[in-house]
This record gives structure tokens, sequence and C-alpha cells, in this order.
């Protein structure tokens, strides 16, 4: 790495042995090349030139984003530059969602006008209620959200108008308002039960809360202690940086679509075990355990690889995910309400292994955010297989900051990986007659 001359501006000086020959390329804030500077790199004047092989992109930034900064050696993660633990401890989910959208946290008059917006929104179209009729009544709620999801992009055409400001914001908002009642409507569909109008008067969580489980015309009232628990769990859950959903929200988005027809995409990349499904991988794996006394030779598998420790590590932290510990306390106030977990011993043990074993140590083998949150939510009364669905709420909003950012970033455009050929060479037809 060199100074060129220039106050502050950096170059890394790179030599081709295959030629001799010898380029310099700028270093941009961040310490990064651009992937395009290599390209003058060349054998002939015919050649393509060099580019980068880096398979599921782990360590290429695609974008320059303001939104989330994650220090994963020293498990930091901030929105906007606030500390995640702050957030938690001091917002409410959507004072954390008008921050995400708009770079800084609101006013009180600002946080007013936007809850009444989203509160105004809450509704569906009662056709949506004849779209969840025609499921299954076993139907993954994951798969009945991701398709009225879908649907929605048919109910607002002006949604395609992305270069409008005022028409994105309308869809940012209804989007956030309405997936509560969307991911309510599947919950009910699955148990068979009539659906719950929202009630405008709640807060988010608790409207969420009514919606999922009042049962006839008696009243709700959820537990403030359930109710604020929520409202953390999706304030950890509201983004991630680049991970795999707001990537396919990025690429999706890149070809100009919707933002309805974006986040399905989205949605069902968060559907996968390895993203927004490793919660309810977690619990099927603690389930499995069933004792305390089957812990090591679990263990024994997960060291021989025949066995998948779910929950444990992650792609961007080499220490302790900050949400995780986070979660772990409000684990214990839950508890306290709903009555301890059984499986929660099991959990610890695992914890206490992974913590404390070699093994596990030299491979950063730490509790993620996924590991305490499927315990959360079972102990709350929500089935397991609602649990994506609970990621896909909060996540709604980093999903559509990310969305907004790219839109207004002006050396975005259409997404389009290069890829490194490795098929056959030219050859000839060769008629079905005359194939061996």
């Amino acid at each position: 790495m060199a100074d060129n001359g220039s106050e502050g501006t950096k170059t890394l000086s790179i030599r081709d042995n295959r030629t001799g020959k010898n380029y310099e390329v700028d270093i941009l804030d961040g310490d990064v090349i651009r992937a395009m500077d290599l390209r003058q790199i060349k054998v002939n004047d015919d050649d393509f030139g060099m580019m980068a092989y880096d398979p599921a992109f782990t360590n290429t930034a695609s974008t320059r984003s303001a939104i989330t900064f994650i220090d994963g050696g020293k498990g930091i993660l901030r929105y906007r530059g606030y500390p995640i633990d702050q957030l938690a401890e001091r917002s409410s989910h959507l004072e954390v969602s008008y921050l995400l959208l708009k770079g800084e946290l609101p006013t009180q008059s600002q946080l007013d006008d936007f809850v009444h917006e989203v509160t105004f929104h809450t509704y569906v179209h009662e056709n949506i209620t004849d779209l969840f009729e025609g499921f299954r009544y076993d139907a993954h709620a994951m798969g009945m959200v991701i398709s009225a999801v879908a649907a929605l992009s048919t109910f607002y055409p002006e949604a395609k108008d992305i270069e409008n400001p005022d028409v994105r914001w309308q869809q940012i908002v209804r989007l956030i308002a309405k997936m509560p009642t969307l991911a309510a409507y599947s919950y009910r569909h699955h148990r068979g039960l009539p659906y719950v109008y929202p009630e405008n008067e709640l807060s988010y969580s608790a409207n969420f809360l009514n919606m999922l489980f009042r049962i006839g015309t008696r009243e709700y009232k959820p537990s403030p202690v359930l109710e604020r628990a929520l409202d953390i769990l999706f304030i950890l859950h509201a983004d991630h940086e680049q991970n795999c959903s707001a990537s396919a929200m990025r690429v999706i988005g890149s070809a100009q679509s919707d933002p309805y027809s974006a986040m399905v995409g989205a949605m069902g990349a968060l559907y996968g075990p390895l993203h927004g499904g490793a919660n309810e991988a977690v619990l099927r794996m603690l389930e499995r355990i069933g004792s305390v006394d089957n812990i090591p030779a679990f263990m024994e598998g997960v060291k021989k690889r025949e066995e998948r420790l779910m929950g444990f590590g992650h792609r961007v932290y080499k220490a302790y995910d900050p949400r995780a510990s986070i979660i772990k306390r409000t684990a214990d106030e839950v508890f306290e309400v709903t009555g301890r977990n059984p499986l929660l011993d099991i959990a610890l043990e695992l914890e206490r292994i992974a913590l404390n074993e070699d093994f596990f140590v030299e491979r950063n083998l730490y509790p993620n955010v996924d590991f305490y949150s499927g315990l959360i939510y079972q102990a709350m009364g929500f089935p397991v297989e609602l649990f994506p669905v609970l990621f896909a709420i909060p996540r709604t909003v980093g999903w559509l900051a990310q969305w907004q950012e790219m839109l207004e970033d002006p050396e975005q455009k259409i997404a389009r990986p290069r890829q490194v050929f490795i098929g056959a060479e030219p050859r000839d037809f060769v008629s079905i007659d005359d194939r061996g």
C-alpha cells in the first residue's frame, strides 16, 4: 500500500507476475478497492480482465450503507450509530423503525405522526381473508404470509412508481402496518379460529398479540412484560446489515420491482433454516435432545460432524452476539410471567459447554440471537411454525430501509454478478441416434 502524494489518498500497488506489469488502484474509505479497477489487469488486450472470485460474497462489499454497523470481532451492533443495547432498553420498535428509515431519532411529534400513520393502515382488504381461506389447515405460516404479501402488490398498483418518494413512503408504511395483521391471520387460519381485526388504540406489539390470542368478544389484555418483551425482540431483529435476505431485497429491488415483490424474495430467503428459520431449528434440536442427560452424546456427535449445533456461531460475529445477551435477560423476565420453559435447562447446559470447551471456543461457536428467541416465543404461546414470521415482522423495516437506500444510491444499478465458467468447450450437436 502506498500514498500517491495527495493528502489522505492511498493506493494499492499490484504486480502481475505473468506480464511483469505494475498497476495502482485507489483505496477508498473503509479499506476497499473497486472491483472494476481490477479489470485493467490483462495478459493481452483481448482479455476480459481480472475478476475477484468470492463464493457467497464473504469478502465483497456491494454497497456503501449508512444504516447498520457491525463489528463481529468485538460483538458490536449499532443502528444509525446507536448501540443496540441502548435502543432495546430505552426505545420502542416503531421509534427504531423511524430511525432506520429516516436516519435520525424522531421528535415526539414526528413519532406520534408515524405511529398514527402505521396504525391507520393495519387493516387489510377483505379479499385477503379469502386468500387465507384457500390454504390447507396445516399450511406453514411463512408460506401463507409470503403469498399474502405478494397479493398486496395487486391491491396497490401505484407501488410500481418507485421513483416517487411519496409513493415509496406510502408503501413502506403499509407494509410495516399490515405485516402483523397478515401474521395473525396465518395463525388464526392454522388454528381454525375467526380472524380478529386490529384494535388501533393498542400499541404495535399489543395489537399483534390481541389479533393472535383474543377469543370471542372478551377483551384481551396482554401482560405488559410480554408486550415489552415482544417489542424488544422486534428491535433486535429489525436489521442486520447485508445479510442473505437484505441482499435479496436489494437485488430484486435493483430491477425496479415494487417493494411488495422485492419483499417476497427477501422473505423467501429468510424462510431458510440457515437464516430466519434458525430459531425454529434450535427449538426442534432442543426437543430432539430431550434431556440434559443426552447432551454429552449429542455434543460428541457435533464434534464428529454427525450433528449440527443450531443457534451457535454466526457468519459475522466472532464474539458473543450482542443481541443474544439482551434476549437472555429478556427470557428471564418472560419466564417469570409464563413459567420456566422446560427446555431452558438443556439450552443453558449447551451454552455452558460451548463457552468452556476448546473445540467450540476455537471455532467461535457462541450463542447467537436465534438460540434463546425460540424459547421466549414458545413460552409466550407462539407455535414453532410461526417463528420465521415473527422474524419477518420486524425485519420488514430493515428490508425497506435497505431497499430505499439502494434506490437513492446513484452508484447502484441492476444487480448482475459475474461467473467463472467451468463448463464444456465448444462442441457440435450429435443426433440422438449417434449418442453413445
